[in-house]
């Protein structure tokens, strides 16, 4: 082989060794067409932009993602938080409650795929995840304390900062069935979020960013020194991301 030769998606080092070579589809090809990728874009551009590249043959999900100047290892700037979308997510939400008596009937009248307590408890220790959100009863956090190890690490267990540890397992569930997101920022920083589907309307896509943006501006630690937003991106489940005006998202 000849050095610094490539072939197809290969690339034969001088080393001898061999590179294999990223190598873009043609969707993502053509969907970055029309797009700079240098430049930030107002959230109205960037919704049709977005709207215009998701042009695969499932109804892709519109994906939020923000870059925060927080170190979530200090407890003075961590970011979390929930917020109803006016046009909710376009996702199927499941979900569970560990609630008794009436309060079980009240979670069922309103929604909940799996009711329960000890049983439920049984379930999910033995697998049985097919659920997106957990709510419950202060009286249940007992039972639903034992499965921290489960629920933790996936972002499931009950809080009453999200509103999922309540007396009022109705509205609990009906605002997460309505396509309430919880948020909340990882190690370095980032917030992702479904906010929409490819099908909603720019109106309503850009209303739920919005929405968004609103409520992780709202949630700014108090610790927070320098810049808050740093960068946002918005994207499609198969296409480009497109940047997004940290200074026009701000003044939102």
């Amino acid at each position: 082989m000849l050095a610094g030769r490539r072939v197809g998606a290969v690339h034969w080092s001088r080393g001898g060794g061999v590179k294999i070579m990223a190598k873009k589809g043609k969707r993502l090809i053509a969907g970055y067409e029309g797009i700079d990728r240098d430049a930030s874009y107002s959230v109205d551009d960037a919704v049709k932009l977005i709207k215009k590249s998701a042009t695969a043959k499932f109804d892709e999900t519109i994906e939020l993602s923000l870059n925060l100047g927080v170190d979530p290892r200090h407890a003075d700037q961590n970011v979390r938080g929930v917020v109803a979308l006016p046009h909710g997510t376009g996702k199927t939400m499941r979900v569970a409650v560990f609630a008794k008596g009436d309060k079980a009937d009240a979670a069922k009248a309103a929604g909940a795929d799996l009711v329960g307590g000890d049983d439920l408890a049984e379930k999910i220790q033995g697998g049985e995840m097919n659920f997106d959100r957990v709510i419950a009863t202060p009286d249940m956090m007992g039972v639903v304390g034992k499965l921290g190890k489960v629920l933790g690490p996936r972002g499931l267990m009950p809080n009453p900062k999200l509103g999922t540890v309540t007396p009022d397992v109705e509205t609990a569930v009906k605002n997460a069935k309505a396509g309430e997101v919880q948020f909340r920022a990882e190690k370095a920083g980032i917030v992702h979020a479904g906010v929409g589907k490819a099908s909603f309307t720019e109106q309503q896509l850009n209303e739920n960013v919005r929405a968004f943006l609103g409520a992780i501006i709202k949630v700014k630690p108090t610790g927070v020194k320098g810049a808050y937003l740093k960068k946002i991106s918005l994207s499609s489940t198969m296409g480009p991301g497109v940047k997004v005006s940290v200074s026009e998202a701000s003044a939102s």
